[in-house]
């Protein structure tokens, strides 16, 4: 039986000793996690987070656009939209913070009731565009 070790965004898991990489979906990740209710609902936070923070984010994105690209073409801006953004923008951290720590924790939980070895040691990093999970055995 094959192992998945999983996390919330496309992930590249690399595991040390194969040097096989895996790029994994949200999707995926949550077709894998749904044979573990305890991991699925934790998975389903991170998303709901996930979602939130990408709406912010993006209409704090454009809402600081607007402005400058008006300043840029010689008109007259709109600062406080900008502003408006920027909250956007600072409201948009927790929620990303949160979809980090729910996915950990979905993968967490899917990993321990699922795991014959222990883990000695798990390494987070950034892979490209995405959060890479490095796992030694």
């Amino acid at each position: 039986m094959r192992k998945h070790f999983l996390l919330g965004a496309l992930i590249l898991i690399t595991l040390v000793g194969r040097s096989q990489d895996i790029m994994i979906s949200p999707k995926q990740v949550q077709y894998i996690l749904e044979a573990n209710p305890a991991a699925f609902d934790e998975f389903k936070k991170a998303r709901l987070n996930s979602a939130v923070a990408s709406v912010l984010g993006f209409s704090g994105g454009l809402l600081i656009g607007v402005p400058l690209g008006t300043a840029i073409l010689g008109g007259d801006p709109e600062w406080g939209l900008a502003m408006g953004g920027a909250a956007l923008l600072i409201t948009s951290i927790p929620f990303n913070k949160a979809f980090k720590r729910h996915a950990f924790s979905a993968v967490d939980i899917y990993n321990q009731q699922n795991s014959s070895s222990v883990l000695e040691r798990t390494e987070l990093f950034w892979a490209g565009t995405g959060l890479g999970i490095r796992i030694r055995f």
